[in-house]
């Protein structure tokens, strides 16, 4: 028997409430450094580079409100595959839950490969950077922030797929 077949509580898998704990832990760690920023820290504020990393520096209130959007939208992005997990959400949330969760698992999949993908072929000089190009934070976009929100949506898709309905045990047990 394979462990997506095994159930949980609810109809849960336990490698679909692996995969959303660790989506909410990796989402949440992102929120964290976010909402660092939007309080003033500045540490790794280098590593972003470009137009984030001025307007980081500079502050002002649009820059504050922006940040707390985006750790809204980061904090709400990670608790999505939890809720999928729910056995209680009526039909018509369970519904918008689950397609939120697909969208939230497709961005943040094809963000995160595109971006890698892109950021490391810079660093192997397969792609060459822009003159004037920030190197560093293009290292720390191939080796660190773009990669996160790969491994994120993958572990989003992941607890999707592990959740979708899996033949009762007694089913395999008779097959």
């Amino acid at each position: 028997m394979r462990p997506s077949q095994l159930r949980t509580a609810g109809g849960r898998t336990a490698a679909a409430w692996v995969a959303a704990v660790l989506a909410l832990v990796v989402g949440g760690g992102y929120a964290v450094v976010s909402g660092y920023w939007a309080v003033g820290g500045t540490g790794l504020l280098d590593t972003v580079g470009g137009v984030f990393q001025r307007a980081g520096r500079s502050g002002g209130t649009a820059v504050v409100v922006a940040l707390w959007i985006v750790v809204a939208i980061k904090l709400i992005a990670a608790v999505l595959p939890l809720l999928v997990l729910r056995p209680a959400l009526r039909r018509g949330w369970r519904r918008v839950v689950w397609t939120l969760a697909w969208v939230d698992a497709v961005i943040l999949t094809l963000y995160g490969l595109v971006l890698t993908t892109t950021g490391l072929l810079v660093q192997a000089d397969v792609v060459q950077a822009t003159n004037g190009a920030d190197h560093r934070a293009l290292a720390w976009h191939a080796y660190l922030w773009d990669p996160w929100f790969l491994v994120w949506g993958l572990l989003v898709g992941a607890a999707l797929l592990c959740r979708r309905p899996q033949p009762e045990l007694s089913a395999i047990a008779s097959a």
